[in-house]
Order: C-alpha cells, then sequence, then structure tokens
C-alpha cells in the first residue's frame, strides 16, 4: 500500500515508479486504487498492462472489497495498491471508515509512506514516528522521503532516521520532469496519452536510481489470495455499446465485468471518430470523462449524434454517467461561453464553469422504474463535476428517478432522469454496490432485443 500523510505529497508519482520498475524486472504487478478514482487506475494500466481496479470502502461491503482483490491479484507476482488522501483521512475526524489505513489492514498489506520533505530534515523522523506508531495495526513497509533539496538535505534525513523502526527506502529529489500535469478535475487520464513509453521508461529507471527496491521487496509479506470459485460464465447474448475514446474513459472495471458475467458483449465504439454505432447493439452505456474538452468534434458528429438519440427514441436502454449525460443532454456550453449541440436525449442545457458543482458520495435510491432496476434499488456511487445542467426544451416524458444521500445520510440535490429507456445523472454508480443492478440491465437488453425481433 502506498500511502502519505496528505494529499499532495508524492504518492502517485512514486506508485507510478514503483510499478514502472516492477514491471521492468519482469513481474506483473496487479494495480489497484483506494476509492472512487478513475484518472489514477488509468495510469495504472498502462503501465502494468494489468486493469486496476478501485477498492473503495464506503461504496463497497467487506465480501466485494476482498473479492476484487483476490481475483485481481490472483495471477499476479506483487501488488501495489495506491493510497487515497493521507493515510489515516476517511469518512470522519473519529474513525478510520474509508481511509487507506483501514483497507491496508483489511487487506493485510503493509504502507510504504511517502513524506514532503522538502520543508523539513529532524522533523521527518518524528513525522514518521507518530504516523507508525498512530495505528500499531499499520504495519509500516518503510518510507521514502520525497522532494529532498539535495545530497546534504537527504544526509541529515537519514541521519534522523538512524534509529528508526521503519527503514527509510529512497529519497527523490525535486525533478518536474516525472510529475503528471493537471487538469481541472485532476490529472490527465490515460488517453491523453501523457505516458510515452519513453516517460515510463524514464519512471522505472528513476525509481530503480533513487528507491531502494530490494530492500522493499525482500520485507513484503507473502499475501495468500483465496481465489473465488470459478462459475459458469455465461454465453453472450446481447451486445452493449460503451462508449471510450479520450471524451468517455472513466468506468470502474468491475461493472463492465458484472456486465459480462450476465451475458453482456462489450463493444466499443468512440462518439468523437465513429459516425455510425456498431451493428447489432441493444444497449448503450456512456460512462465519464472530458467530453467539454471534445465538445466542438462531438458536436460535429452529428452522424453519430442522431443515431444515439434515434436509439433512445426506439426504446433501447441506455445508462449515461456525468460526462456520457452531459452528451446525451441537449446542449453543452463550454467556459469560452461557445454552445455545441449535443445528442438530445435529454431536454437540459450543461454549463462548464470554473467552481466546482458537486463532489461526494451518493447514495441512490430509485424513485420509478429504470433499465438498471425498478423502484426502491439502491445502490452507491460517487459524484464530481463542475458542470450544472439547466432546462431546455420539452419536458414531456422526462421523469425524476433518483433519491439521494451523501455518505451521512443528509439528502443531496442529484437527480437522475429518464427518458424513454435512457437514464443519465452525473452519478457513477459502482455496480458491486448492489450487483443486482448488471442483472436488471442485461435484461432490459434481452427484452428490447426481443421486441425489435
Amino acid at each position: 500500500m502506498v500511502a502519505a500523510p496528505a494529499s499532495g505529497s508524492g504518492k502517485t508519482t512514486v506508485t507510478l515508479g514503483l510499478m514502472a520498475a516492477l514491471k521492468k524486472r519482469g513481474l506483473a504487478v496487479a494495480p489497484f486504487k483506494v476509492g472512487p478514482d478513475f484518472i489514477d487506475p488509468g495510469h495504472h494500466a498502462r503501465i502494468t498492462q494489468i486493469t486496476s481496479r478501485n477498492l473503495d470502502g464506503w461504496m463497497l461491503d467487506p465480501a466485494a472489497i476482498e473479492g476484487i482483490f483476490s481475483s485481481g491479484a490472483a495471477n499476479a507476482d506483487i501488488a501495489v495498491v495506491e493510497g487515497v488522501m493521507g493515510l489515516y483521512d476517511g469518512a470522519a475526524g473519529g474513525s478510520e471508515a474509508g481511509s487507506t489505513a483501514e483497507m491496508a489492514k483489511r487487506l493485510g498489506l503493509p504502507v510504504l509512506l511517502v513524506v514532503d520533505a522538502g520543508a523539513m530534515a529532524r522533523s521527518f523522523a518524528a513525522l514518521v514516528k507518530g504516523f507508525s506508531e498512530f495505528d500499531p495495526m499499520v504495519r509500516m513497509a518503510g518510507v521514502v522521503a520525497n522532494k529532498v533539496a539535495g545530497a546534504r538535505h537527504l544526509e541529515y534525513i537519514e541521519q534522523a532516521m538512524a534509529d528508526s523502526r521503519v527503514p527509510l527506502l529512497g529519497g527523490i529529489p525535486r525533478n518536474a520532469q516525472i510529475e503528471i500535469p493537471d487538469r481541472h478535475l485532476g490529472l490527465y487520464t490515460a488517453d491523453d496519452h501523457v505516458l510515452s513509453a519513453e516517460n515510463i521508461t524514464a519512471l522505472a529507471e528513476f525509481a530503480e536510481k533513487h528507491l531502494d527496491l530490494d530492500g522493499l521487496l525482500h520485507g513484503l509479506p507473502g499475501v495468500k489470495i483465496q481465489a473465488a470459485a470459478a462459475g459458469a460464465a455465461a454465453k453472450p447474448d446481447v451486445r452493449i455499446g460503451v462508449a471510450r475514446d479520450p471524451a468517455f474513459c472513466f468506468y470502474y472495471a468491475d461493472n463492465l465485468d458484472l456486465l459480462r458475467e450476465q451475458g453482456c458483449e462489450i463493444v466499443f465504439f468512440s462518439p468523437l471518430c465513429d459516425t455510425r454505432l456498431p451493428a447489432d447493439l441493444h444497449g448503450l452505456y456512456l460512462g465519464g470523462g472530458y467530453p467539454e474538452l471534445y465538445a466542438d468534434k462531438l458536436a460535429q458528429n452529428a452522424d453519430m449524434r442522431r443515431e444515439i438519440l434515434n436509439m433512445s427514441q426506439s426504446g433501447m436502454p441506455i445508462y449515461a454517467e456525468c460526462g456520457g449525460f452531459m452528451y446525451l443532454c441537449r446542449q453543452m456550453r463550454t467556459k469560452p461561453g461557445i454552445s455545441h449541440e449535443m445528442a438530445g436525449v435529454f431536454p437540459f442545457a450543461t454549463r462548464m464553469q470554473d467552481q466546482l458543482a458537486a463532489l461526494g458520495y451518493r447514495e441512490i435510491r430509485f424513485t420509478g422504474d429504470t433499465p438498471l432496476g425498478p423502484a426502491g434499488t439502491v445502490a452507491r456511487g460517487h459524484e464530481f463535476h463542475y458542470s450544472k445542467h439547466t432546462p431546455a426544451g420539452d419536458f414531456t416524458g422526462t421523469v425524476p428517478v433518483y433519491a439521494a444521500g451523501d455518505k451521512a445520510g443528509a439528502g443531496r440535490g442529484c437527480p437522475g432522469w429518464l427518458r424513454n429507456r435512457s437514464l443519465g445523472s452525473y452519478v457513477h454508480l459502482h455496480f458491486l454496490s448492489c450487483p443486482e443492478i448488471a442483472a436488471r440491465f442485461a435484461d432490459a437488453c434481452r427484452h428490447w432485443k426481443a421486441a425489435k425481433g
């Protein structure tokens, strides 16, 4: 488990460097991310060539988490899990719930602590001592000093750590060349190709040079994986088109796997580049991403927009979340103030703004029957966006179907909209929070397939 005292300490850079170096050594690296984030798992997968999976202590129950970890790590030599926020930060100040520490203990993983040492020397050892003793059940694999000013600075840190029970496993100098540039929602995604083969090689070499990988590997415990018994895979009998390109790239891997287990063949397509949907589809799934950065190109692809609208009007089951929902609305207004025509499934216009519109976990209860389940179905997800939607068109046949609460149980204004058999919302639902969702969507696709002959 790669963790840090606080966000911004460098754990993502260290995680990516570790993965690249271990992969270069010939190890099969199983990557994971604590929390709901989509961006980091994309980079993990690009480096390791293995799907990175989210481990979220609020959206998922313990059995689901252990199942995800076991299946994801079953054929690997080493698992590397990137934490979230500070090591002990979670849902509340008096509880470890939702924290990286809780996840490390649940899975029996030792923690590699990444500390921003840029403005400290002997105090580094005091901080490490506090973190290592705060919860005796959290085992420390070692600590890495990040943003070290030079050889003398690292020497001071080594002197301070000489009597520590936590091994110092490296010092990383300030080096902007290995940082990934920021974007308004976070880091650039793997689909932006900021991690070229040369970047990955540089990350691996950087980790080899500045981290004691042999010392880290020597101190790691073996983890017994309780692999789930393999059931009979359902033979695919419906085809679901999944939007996948730089504009739409935010999906929980387990959502797609659950659909496959329910007999769905996943067929990727690009609303940016393809002028037609793939043939013989029985449902559509449009995830999140950065459609606002490609609004002009999405608008110019009128053939794709028109075909998706036609499919919605024909009653095809369609599920869209966040960026996918924005694409299915009537218009999208970008921050320069330019309006772009979108698919027109939902009678809204979305508008990008500088300030954050919503951020946080959501528990969703369906107040009406949807392609993902009947009224009363409860699922959990996450909301994070800078855009707002406003009415723009005829609301006939458009029904609100979400009642939402946050992780504290407070009500949230987070609507989901149903029109025809199209469901759209800003919330990214994790299907493993309610596995029946995948089965319901697969059944809805089968019913549409049968109705269309």
